[in-house]
């Protein structure tokens, strides 16, 4: 399993085998005929369920990110309050948290220091726990009163990359089975969502056809120090991610906005020396998508207005975003709430031939480990 086959990275190789870690996360969880989604792990009755007042998501890092998008999930799915927040930070912070509530715990490797600790203190205040992890057995996974298990496979490389995408999966099938439980997701519903789910792995197999496309922006990019990534609503935790990736492997400042908060500050630094990328994917079905998208191109003019360059993930069949960017990346065709587990491959895959084009340690990036057990 440690072997790189016939790949140069282990992080190239994880990158390509994210359609095969969503089929294994999912396809067993779900039923497209029933339209529900199963998930006996989580052990907490659906009374507590329907009765939840609020859920905190807690984590570090790319798995933060993860929990940020389910945010986005769990309120459109099950209407249910939710809360991010930092694990490093969680048990500083005397969170006000108790019975008739969720924390959310998610970590790749079930024994991050500070995940653990916040789990620990949410069940001191009474509050029940799921744990969102990819090694079975682990600390995290044995003290939660339910477990979600992404079935990823081991990944070697330090940056996170398929147990990011697994992590969101897991995460959306929580979102759903809540909704369901809740009474909140029509049947009619759960089978488009279902099926939409089904469909991710063959879409990211089309996505990764960008990588040599990513590979000639790494070779017209890799000498710049500076760059600000952008995304709206549940995009802006990728635009998190993709810019995390870059500084883990490639050792290129990068920070990762929300895209209408340029305005209020960032919009002083864009100039030719400052590539934007920017997440300007729509989802035509849900207008709240088609909000958002009109407000990114007149986003993307405003930057070519400023020497910007910009490079732009779109929906596929976008010829307006391509008009105005100087690079497009495009996306195939997906609900709002799953488009972020297609966007993030790109980045990933831009992250990764940074770090190539600039001869660095792909797999080990210096500093850096695989599970951070010591806060």
């Amino acid at each position: 399993m440690a072997s790189t086959a016939e790949f140069a990275h282990h992080m190239i190789k994880e990158i390509f085998e994210q359609p095969q870690a969503l089929r294994d996360t999912t396809a067993s969880r779900v039923s497209l005929e029933e339209a529900v989604v199963r998930l006996p792990e989580v052990r907490i009755s659906p009374q507590e369920l329907r009765s939840l007042r609020r859920i905190n998501i807690v984590a570090s890092g790319t798995s933060r990110h993860a929990g940020m998008a389910g945010q986005y999930m769990i309120l459109e799915l099950a209407g249910v309050q939710v809360d991010v927040d930092y694990a490093s930070e969680f048990e500083y912070s005397n969170p006000l948290i108790g019975p008739g509530e969720l924390t959310i715990l998610i970590t790749q490797s079930g024994e991050t220091a500070d995940t653990t600790g916040a789990q620990r203190e949410a069940k001191l205040k009474g509050s029940r726990t799921v744990a969102i992890s990819n090694v079975v057995d682990s600390t995290i996974a044995r003290e939660a009163d339910g477990v979600i298990y992404t079935h990823a496979g081991p990944e070697i490389s330090i940056a996170s990359t398929k147990a990011f995408s697994a992590q969101m999966a897991a995460l959306f099938l929580f979102a759903l089975y809540l909704g369901q439980v809740r009474n909140k997701v029509p049947k009619a519903l759960g089978q488009y969502y279902i099926r939409e789910l089904l469909g991710l792995a063959d879409k990211i197999k089309a996505v990764l056809r960008c990588a040599s496309q990513c590979e000639k922006l790494a070779d017209k990019y890799h000498r710049f120090d500076d760059f600000l990534f952008l995304g709206r609503a549940i995009h802006y935790p990728i635009a998190m991610d993709g810019a995390l990736k870059l500084k883990e492997v490639s050792y290129v400042h990068a920070e990762g906005y929300p895209t209408g908060e340029t305005k209020h500050g960032p919009n002083a630094l864009i100039d030719e020396h400052l590539p934007v990328v920017i997440i300007a994917t729509c989802d035509r079905n849900d207008p709240g998508s088609v909000v958002r998208y009109e407000k990114n191109v007149s986003n993307i003019r405003g930057f070519k207005k400023q020497s910007g360059q910009v490079i732009a993930l779109a929906s596929e069949g976008d010829t307006e975003v391509s008009s105005l960017a100087d690079h497009t990346i495009y996306i195939p065709q997906a609900p709002e709430l799953l488009l972020p587990i297609l966007e993030i491959v790109p980045l990933q895959l831009f992250a990764y031939y940074m770090a190539v084009r600039r001869g660095l340690d792909v797999d080990r990036p210096r500093n850096l480990v695989k599970s951070v057990t010591l806060e």
